[in-house]
């Protein structure tokens, strides 16, 4: 056991440095490649998928580990990725799996005609909206107009809720001043709240 101060840390920053060189190196489409990287990002994803599907019907047919497996297929059909890293494939994934998470409510719309949109519970870690319900499709419209108003907003968001990502790393990716994206955070939090809140 190490009890050298930063160990921990310092083995954090090599498994993500490691990921990274791996991540740029590799093409998803290929079999061998795709055996390397699922292993070393199958934690996180599923932890989202779980996060996003936790408020499901029981019921429901898209499981957390099917989530995973269409994110990633969606990920390899798209061919090659230039990936900078574990945030930035974290947040290339949550767009896809935005996508996945909007496909399958339209399916299910268009078997009961107009019912059945899956809702989603933004809980105050996300939007400190405390726990309100509210349908996924009502999310990708708000965040729809959210980002003709505002392309960065709109991505925050889906970094923050679709991926996960803390607002330094968000802050990276979208080459802003971690300042800027905590101050953009709580002015996007109170757009959606007055855009998808009761009434």
């Amino acid at each position: 056991m190490n009890d050298e101060p930063g160990a921990e840390g310092r083995g954090s920053q090599a498994a993500d440095a490691r990921l990274t060189s791996i991540l740029k190196a590799v093409n998803l489409a290929n079999p061998d490649d795709a055996s390397v990287v699922m292993p070393l990002v199958y934690d996180e994803l599923r932890a989202l998928a779980d996060r996003h599907l936790a408020s499901e019907r029981r019921n429901h047919t898209l499981q957390p580990t099917a989530l995973v497996h269409e994110v990633y297929i969606r990920l390899a059909e798209g061919g090659p990725l230039s990936v900078e890293g574990r945030a930035h494939f974290l947040g290339i994934a949550a767009r896809a799996m935005r996508q996945v998470l909007i496909d399958s409510a339209r399916a299910r719309a268009a078997q009961k005609r107009g019912g059945g949109w899956r809702e989603v519970t933004l809980d105050s870690e996300h939007l400190d909206a405390g726990s309100v319900d509210w349908d996924i499709m009502d999310l990708h419209t708000a965040l729809g107009r959210l980002g003709a108003m505002n392309p960065n907003l709109e991505r925050l968001v889906e970094l923050r809720f679709f991926a996960g990502l803390t607002v330094a790393e968000a802050a990276e990716l979208l080459g802003v001043s971690p300042r800027k994206a905590a101050k953009d955070w709580a002015a996007v939090r109170l757009w959606l709240r007055q855009e998808m809140g009761p009434g």
